[in-house]
């Protein structure tokens, strides 16, 4: 791999730090979160997998988390909002995780199967990853609802989302997050 392919990597993926998450700004939110954001924070909450409790790869948690919506880069965040199809927007990323991947070597040969491996559902690890995705959007819907004293504003992503995840602990996070949103709730009604 040369300089100029990383260079072109490092042009193509800074683009996910200045695009804003389209469920966010279609709620017309003020200062959304970037895709590379919502990416960093699932990324640093694997370092909090316990690997003596679990037999999911630390590592390859963290890899997956960065790159499970790189794609963006390209095809941009769409939302079930935008009239894509599941199948039309998973083969568009595909695509475009094709195109990311190809001047990459072996790295990018990796990369894409691990894009592969979290579309398909197939790993734990992907599992885990996806609901730690679901989680975020979760929290991230509760800190704007929080930050701008706007409770139930974002109610539609939580319930979207009802019934999603699967892995205990982060259920145990979900049930904080909705006790500490009725609380605000709560607070703002009295």
């Amino acid at each position: 791999m040369n300089v100029k392919t990383v260079m072109d990597f490092m042009e193509l993926t800074g683009r996910l730090k200045h695009l804003k998450r389209r469920g966010w700004e279609m709620k017309n939110t003020h200062d959304p979160e970037t895709i590379s954001g919502h990416m960093y924070r699932m990324a640093t909450l694997c370092f909090l997998v316990d690997p003596n409790s679990t037999k999911l790869d630390k590592l390859k948690l963290v890899e997956m988390a960065l790159i499970h919506d790189l794609a963006e880069c390209i095809v941009g965040d769409i939302t079930p909002h935008c009239g894509i199809s599941p199948e039309q927007k998973h083969k568009m990323e595909d695509d475009a995780m094709v195109k990311i991947c190809e001047n990459l070597g072996e790295r990018g040969v990796e990369m894409l199967k691990l894009f592969r491996e979290y579309e398909e559902q197939k790993s734990p690890e992907a599992q885990y990853i996806k609901d730690l995705d679901i989680i975020d959007l979760l929290m991230q819907a509760y800190e704007y609802e929080k930050r701008d004293k706007n409770p139930g504003h974002y109610q539609e992503f939580f319930t979207s989302q009802e019934g999603k995840i699967r892995n205990p602990f982060i259920k145990d996070i979900l049930r904080e997050i909705e006790s500490q949103r009725k609380a605000l709730n709560n607070k703002n009604d009295s």
